[in-house]
């Protein structure tokens, strides 16, 4: 997208845009070992954090700390049991009314059959192995997926990035669920999944063991960070964008717009050099001048062959850094290798969606 394309935002606009998406925040209580656990919920209070995620390795005493925990603070608590024997613990979320419940997957020894009087918000965990099909049988009344991106129950793993490719693949199979993360959430790692529209993360060593509770929280949830994630470890890939060739029709470009539901559509030659985009400004204009005589509306009266675009070596920094260099406001920026060919998109639509 070149300026043509845009309606007239500053950079400090854009900026400012970026900085207020909506991504929810669930600090891992237990990931803390040191401080007194009522201590430690009044600081994160104080922060205003989202939810208080609470492990439970198949010990039922977990409901003692949720019910102290209720004694002193109205945060949503967010439960995640790891057990083969889940309905023991039916009892207990029932008691507590427990906000959010999340079931372990792989621990499950048969399908779960929750009690009509659950009334959480229901939530199964997978970790990277498991195939996010699993959800597929609780679709119909569980609310969320939980993708741990590490070993489940242990503080202070890396982010597999394995797992930013399953978010976008759960994303445009089951689209009316929500979504949240759960391992090695960073400042980093939180802007990227927050800008792939990932609805709530769950921050253990990060937060909790920061020496400033409400820094750590902020940095999660801003975009004025320092990341050398490569845009390539998330980027939409060349698979799954809408792309034509120069030679294609006006319908099929529209075909092409409409199948993907991003709002643009990228054209290329042969060899898979980007020639430039078509966005949906690009094709008003084009249903402006040539209105009347659609059929005679070629790709070369509505592309944009000078799009902003960036490397795939690029890092988020370098990505930031660029949006930041733009006066216009952008939704979509193509990323090429060293030859022009299209190698993906980063698009930010979450971003503004959250706004």
């Amino acid at each position: 997208m070149d300026k043509k394309s845009f309606p007239t935002f500053s950079s400090a606009s854009w900026f400012f845009v970026l900085l207020h998406p909506v991504l929810k925040i669930s600090a891992s209580i237990y990931s803390n070992k040191i401080k007194p656990l009522e201590e430690l919920v009044k600081e994160l209070d104080a922060v205003h954090v989202d939810y208080l995620h609470v492990d439970c390795n198949d010990d039922l005493k977990v409901f003692d700390d949720i019910k102290r925990i209720r004694t002193f603070s109205k945060t949503p608590i967010d439960l995640h049991i790891i057990s083969s024997e889940p309905e023991k613990f039916y009892d207990g979320i029932i008691e507590t009314n427990t906000d959010l419940v999340t079931f372990q997957f792989e621990n499950l020894k048969k399908p779960l059959k929750l009690p009509a009087a659950i009334k959480s918000k229901l939530g199964l965990a997978i970790v990277s192995a498991t195939p996010f099909n699993v959800f597929e049988a609780y679709q119909d009344t569980f609310d969320f997926i939980l993708f741990m991106t590490t070993t489940p129950g242990q503080s202070g793993g890396v982010f597999n990035k394995e797992n930013f490719k399953k978010i976008r693949d759960f994303k445009n199979k089951f689209p009316g669920k929500r979504i949240h993360v759960d391992g090695g959430v960073t400042d980093e790692v939180a802007f990227v999944l927050r800008n792939m529209g990932v609805n709530s993360v769950v921050s253990g060593s990060y937060l909790v063991n920061a020496d400033g509770l409400g820094k750590a929280l902020h940095q999660l949830r801003s975009n004025d960070i320092t990341s050398h994630t490569s845009i390539s470890d998330f980027m939409l890939t060349k698979e799954e964008l809408p792309t034509v060739s120069s030679s294609a029709t006006f319908l099929e470009v529209l075909q092409s717009i409409e199948k993907y539901n991003l709002g643009f559509t990228s054209v290329t030659d042969s060899a898979g050099k980007l020639l430039g985009i078509i966005s949906n400004a690009d094709v008003r204009r084009g249903l402006i001048k040539n209105m009347g005589q659609l059929e005679k509306i070629q790709v070369k009266d509505i592309i944009n062959p000078n799009p902003f675009k960036i490397k795939t070596s690029a890092t988020v920094s370098e990505m930031l850094s660029f949006i930041k260099s733009i006066k216009p406001i952008i939704l979509f920026l193509p990323v090429v290798d060293d030859t022009n060919v299209l190698q993906g998109i980063v698009t930010f639509n979450n971003l503004i969606k959250g706004e």
